[in-house]
Order: C-alpha cells, then sequence, then structure tokens
C-alpha cells in the first residue's frame, strides 16, 4: 500500500513539477504516429473499413500495455525500488493535469486583449472551426475540454491504476497505457466519417462510461455543489457522446453558465456564455476536481489493498485446514 501511495504522490510530483514532455519524446505521440499509419484506406468498402478498424481498436493499445508492463518488470528485476519509479512514470505520462489547467487558463485570459491569440491557443482543447467564435464561445470552448480532458486525461487512467497497484505494478502500468491509448485511437479514428475508427469509438465509450460520471461527481464536490450533478442529468446526454456531456453539464450547472458548440450542442441553456471570472473559476473547480480524483484513488488502493491482505489471511488459514485434516491432527479451537 505504502508502494502504491508512492508511486501516486511521485507521478503527480513530476506532473505538477515538469508538465507534459515535449511532443517528439512523448510516447503518446509515437503512439499516435501508430495509429497515424493505419488509418488508410484498407479497403474501397465500409464494411471491410469497419473490420479494419475493429482489428486495430483489439490489438493497437495492447502494444503500450505490453511495453508499459514489461518495462515495470524489467526496472524491477534491476532494483526492487525501480519497478515503482518506472510504474510512476508511466502514470505521469498517461494522465495530464498541469499542462490541462495552464492551457485553459491561458485560452480563458486571452479572450480579455487578444481574440486571434486565444483562437490559435483553443486549437490545443478543441477540435471546432475558431475562427468565427466570440470571447465568451471561446471560454465556453475552454472550460468544456477542461471538464471533459478531467475524464480522459485523468480520472480514467488514475483510478484504473489505483485499483490494480497494490495487486501488480505491471498490471497497474499496463492498464494505464491501454486506457490512454484507447483514448488516442478515439481522438484520432473515432469520427462518423470514418467508418475505420468506429470500433475505436464504441470502445472509448464503454472504457469512458464510469470515468466521466465520476468527474461529473467530483466537479460537483469540487465546486461545493452536489446537486450540481443531479442538474446535469437532463442536459448531460445532449452531446453526441454518451460519456462527454456529463462532466461538461455538470461544469454548467456548477458555475451556472451556459456551454455551447455551435450547431451541436448547448448545456445549460439558460445561462448565459462564460465571463472571464467564470472562465477563471472553472479552472479552479476542475483543479479541484483533481484532487477530489487522487484522494479517491488512494481510497480505492487502500480498500483493495485491505481486501486483499483480507483475502490472503483467509487463504492461509483454509490452507493450514487441509493441511491439519490431510495428516489427521484436528485444529485446537480456542
Amino acid at each position: 500500500m505504502l508502494t502504491t501511495l508512492a508511486v501516486i504522490g511521485l507521478a503527480f510530483s513530476l506532473d505538477l513539477l515538469v508538465g507534459e514532455p515535449p511532443t517528439p519524446i512523448h510516447p503518446v505521440a509515437w503512439f499516435g504516429r501508430l495509429v497515424d499509419g493505419l488509418d488508410r484506406a484498407w479497403s474501397t468498402d465500409d464494411r471491410r473499413q469497419r473490420l479494419a478498424g475493429l482489428v486495430i481498436a483489439a490489438l493497437c493499445p495492447l502494444v503500450p500495455a505490453a511495453v508499459a508492463a514489461g518495462a515495470v518488470l524489467a526496472a524491477a528485476e534491476l532494483h526492487p525500488i525501480g519497478g515503482g519509479i518506472v510504474a510512476a512514470f508511466l502514470l505521469f505520462l498517461t494522465t495530464s493535469l498541469r499542462s490541462l489547467l495552464e492551457l485553459t487558463e491561458d485560452v480563458v485570459a486571452a479572450t480579455d486583449g487578444s481574440l486571434e491569440r486565444a483562437r490559435k491557443d483553443v486549437r490545443g482543447l478543441v477540435g471546432r472551426d475558431a475562427s468565427t467564435l466570440s470571447a465568451g464561445e471561446l471560454r465556453s470552448g475552454a472550460v468544456e475540454s477542461a471538464a471533459e480532458n478531467l475524464a480522459d486525461g485523468l480520472v480514467a487512467t488514475l483510478l484504473a491504476f489505483a485499483v490494480l497497484a497494490p495487486v501488480s505494478l505491471p498490471a497497474a502500468g499496463a492498464i494505464a497505457a491501454w486506457i490512454k491509448a484507447v483514448n488516442t485511437l478515439d481522438s484520432m479514428l473515432g469520427y462518423p466519417s470514418k467508418p475505420i475508427g468506429t470500433a475505436s469509438a464504441h470502445l472509448d465509450d464503454l472504457v469512458m462510461y464510469l470515468p466521466a460520471r465520476i468527474a461529473a461527481a467530483a466537479i460537483a464536490i469540487a465546486a461545493g455543489d452536489p446537486l450540481a450533478l443531479v442538474r446535469a442529468r437532463q442536459w448531460a446526454r445532449v452531446p453526441p457522446s454518451p460519456n462527454s456531456g456529463w462532466p461538461m453539464a455538470t461544469l454548467a450547472c456548477a458555475l451556472s453558465v451556459r456551454l455551447e458548440k455551435p450547431d451541436v450542442y448547448v448545456l445549460n441553456p439558460g445561462g448565459e456564455l462564460p465571463t472571464l471570472a467564470d472562465g477563471q473559476r472553472a479552472v479552479t473547480v476542475v483543479g479541484r476536481a483533481a484532487v477530489v480524483s487522487i484522494v479517491l484513488a488512494v481510497v480505492l488502493a487502500t480498500v483493495v489493498s485491505e481486501f486483499g491482505r483480507d483475502l490472503e489471511a483467509y487463504w492461509q488459514v483454509l490452507a493450514t485446514l487441509n493441511t491439519e485434516h490431510a495428516t489427521g491432527v484436528r485444529p485446537k479451537w480456542p
């Protein structure tokens, strides 16, 4: 258990001190290049393209997962604490908090002085055409992305890692890498216009079902408004994604603002688009929600560790009883 806490602590210390590694040396970018090479017309038939996409979705995430597990195992063989250090580095690489908050804050601040800069910077957060967006719409895009990426970029990998780490650090590193790969596949291939990305989109929807709703609950708690999660239910299913609407709608309700992607969805339509102050508060709330998520991860890791200890004690008692029965020695009960 102490190893798990140390690993999680080291991972987020790296994030706070270093932030995202440069793209050329980031393993997620390397995986992206692999996906980019597979994103092509394997057939002129949509059905066969979907079949190719199914193979890609099934096999590609296994590559970084296997590399991650192998790296932790190899490091543990070299030094007793090596496995923990590599596992922490993997968690650091598969989560993102500081960069998300900083970019969101930069876009929000730029809307107060230079819309052109805000339109340029927001491309790092959203895929929509920002050339004609107003200041409020730019802030909306940044706030939406901060909420959605809390689930994609932090909660999903962190909680899965925390559940498996007390059992097996190699498995924890593998699941973190696998989930990040699934997210990357969806972001690159999961568009309605791409039959090859259909399987990746469905897989991501399945993987993100719980993390999106946990992120929404964390946002509501961080905002000091737990009922925001309840109010958000009527808009959470408005976006095309079955998951991203939950954290976005919850943040909209918690801030009492309208979040809008032109011609696609409107969340909390009774509010106004975020002001500068609303955008700044959104960054604070998402940061606090990240802390809530980390606390939850620690609690989950503790529960798994205690359950594992109790289960081990149970099997030891059972093994002792079986041995006594086999040897004809009656157990001495107190």
